[in-house]
């Protein structure tokens, strides 16, 4: 098993985001996260990894200010963003900062086209029309499917198109960070693998740095630099993401893998219950 909260080896270490020990309770009773810590290095792509009610979601929405919607709140623990404190601060200043969240689900506009869902991303700046035009240009040139259907409504488009929107709706923000939650929801795997190789170029081009939240850890782990995996609101395992692909627990819990070959659902499930991690 590798240490928790290890800094990763892979990528230089420069820490935009640094989330410290944080617990979130939702209506003053129900405890999501219990002691979670990560750290996600700049121009990195850094996954948060585990399955439904993990608390990958919650973890993000720490991060971006939004659990104040869902009457939630962190009341451990630290979330600094570039060494400031961002835990209590309003969404719309973090976005202001740098950081903006793709939900789950995609949440585009219905009733606006797919080039106004863009636009609204724009929102928070103030550098000219000129500037977000070519932003709009640069999105399009990512989202080539995007340009086709810019005059449609978004909610007659697929969702695969609908996630493109979302993303290229973030980028319109000029973010340094993008949280990324879901991205392969309901998604073929064809455009689960565009996606991520879109998310791939727009790191490696534009310097985006990445935390995204994902069930398919097999896809993230080949995408990410580095991973932490949750478990019913904890940090049970994090490593650089190559180390995470070889290693035995999450080879055969998480991608149903073993030295011997696949395994049977029934083998997965009942390894959960002597998972080294547990014990």
């Amino acid at each position: 098993m590798l240490d928790a909260a290890s800094p990763p080896t892979d990528i230089a270490v420069d820490n935009l985001l640094e989330v410290n020990n944080i617990e979130v309770i939702y209506n003053h009773v129900i405890l999501v996260l219990k002691g979670v810590s990560l750290n996600v290095p700049k121009g990195g792509i850094t996954a948060l990894l585990g399955g439904n009610g993990a608390g990958k979601t919650t973890t993000l929405k720490a991060i971006s200010g939004l659990l104040a919607s869902e009457r939630g709140e962190v009341t451990k623990g630290s979330i600094k963003y570039r060494g400031e404190a961002i835990e209590h601060r309003d969404p719309a200043e973090t976005v202001k900062k740098g950081v903006v969240q793709v939900m789950e689900g995609r949440h585009c506009f219905e009733h606006l086209t797919i080039e106004e869902n863009l636009l609204t991303g724009a929102y928070t700046r103030s550098d000219g029309k000129a500037a977000i035009a070519a932003d709009l240009e640069m999105v399009y040139e990512y989202f080539p499917r995007l340009r086709e259907r810019r005059k449609s409504q978004a909610g007659y488009t697929s969702g695969g198109e609908q996630q493109m929107c979302a993303v290229g709706r973030a980028l319109m923000s000029r973010p340094e960070t993008i949280l990324l939650d879901e991205p392969s929801m309901g998604l073929a795997p064809q455009l689960v693998e565009q996606i991520f190789e879109i998310v791939k170029t727009i790191n490696e081009k534009e310097g985006v740095t990445f935390l995204l939240a994902e069930q398919n850890t097999n896809v993230a782990l080949r995408y990410a630099h580095y991973g932490y995996i949750l478990e019913s609101g904890r940090v049970v395992m994090d490593g650089p993401a190559a180390d995470l692909r070889e290693n035995q627990d999450v080879k055969e819990f998480y991608l149903g893998m073993s030295d011997e070959g696949r395994k049977s659902f029934r083998d997965v499930r009942s390894y959960r219950r002597r998972k080294r991690w547990l014990s």
